[in-house]
């Protein structure tokens, strides 16, 4: 098709647009699905290259590719949920949140955790929370007391072995 063929389609349909838009909406069932299929056949038009033969029938041409592409629209609009089947969907999968007595052991095993770092030496503890807690290197913690970074990993490696040893076991 010549670029004089696309500019006489491109003209026919913008001069006959409201008869295709009414033949299309009583072909599909819906005045918004034509306008839609007008709007792509334009677009269409606009972005195609092609070097095809003259169209024989324009009208029918046009009022052809539009039903096409209102019919691909339709197919690939219904590849996606609504929102009812959405819902339905996610009510049928379990709440990944933790439940009420998940919450209180998780609540009852950091309480059990604290009161061991309680008990840890004053230093020990001081290195361990400004690790884990400040999140500072072992250098900063090296500098802050006034010692070295091996002694501080020693000292965390200790207030590990001793909060472990201290932590009631899953299952006894």
């Amino acid at each position: 098709m010549s670029a004089s063929g696309l500019f006489a389609l491109r003209d026919l349909l913008a001069a006959r647009y409201d008869d295709f838009k009414r033949r299309l909406t009583w072909r599909l069932g819906s005045a918004d699905l034509a306008n839609d299929a007008l709007h792509d056949t334009w677009v269409h038009l606009e972005q195609r290259n092609e070097q095809n033969g003259p169209v024989q029938n324009p009208s029918a041409y046009l009022l052809r590719m539009a039903t096409n592409l209102a019919l691909d629209r339709l197919q690939r609009d219904k590849r996606y949920m609504d929102a009812d089947e959405l819902d339905a969907l996610l009510a049928d999968l379990p709440d990944p949140a933790p439940g009420p007595a998940e919450v209180a052991a998780a609540r009852s095993d950091i309480d059990a955790l604290a009161d061991i770092i309680g008990t840890l030496p004053p230093r020990r503890r001081a290195i361990f929370l400004a690790i884990r807690v400040e999140n500072l290197s072992h250098g900063e913690v090296a500098s802050r007391f006034g010692i070295s970074a091996r002694l501080v990993g020693l000292e965390l490696k200790r207030a590990h072995e001793y909060c472990m040893s201290r932590l009631p076991r899953e299952g006894t």
